[in-house]
């Protein structure tokens, strides 16, 4: 099974690359997938696949996934 994880482009570091916020932990991500990406891409939410982000997703859709995630870890540490 693959898993994919939103986050939010904070900075374009080039023409295929940007910096990703994960709910307060940054990434490097490459965009060849997405295409050539410019200014606009910045705040969007990107759904990413090991360091690649593969679609763009609904600020609304990014934000309620990453609001699923962290409580699904937050019941996780309940367990133990």
């Amino acid at each position: 099974m693959c898993i994919a994880i939103p986050g939010k482009v904070t900075e374009l570091l080039d023409e295929y690359t940007a910096m990703v916020d994960f709910g307060g932990v940054e990434r490097q991500i490459k965009l060849d997938l997405l295409g050539e990406c410019d200014e606009t891409l910045l705040g969007q939410y990107v759904l990413v696949h090991v360091g690649y982000a593969i679609s763009l997703l609904s600020e609304e859709e990014g934000k309620e996934t990453l609001e699923l995630i962290g409580e699904l870890l937050e019941g996780e540490q309940d367990v133990c």
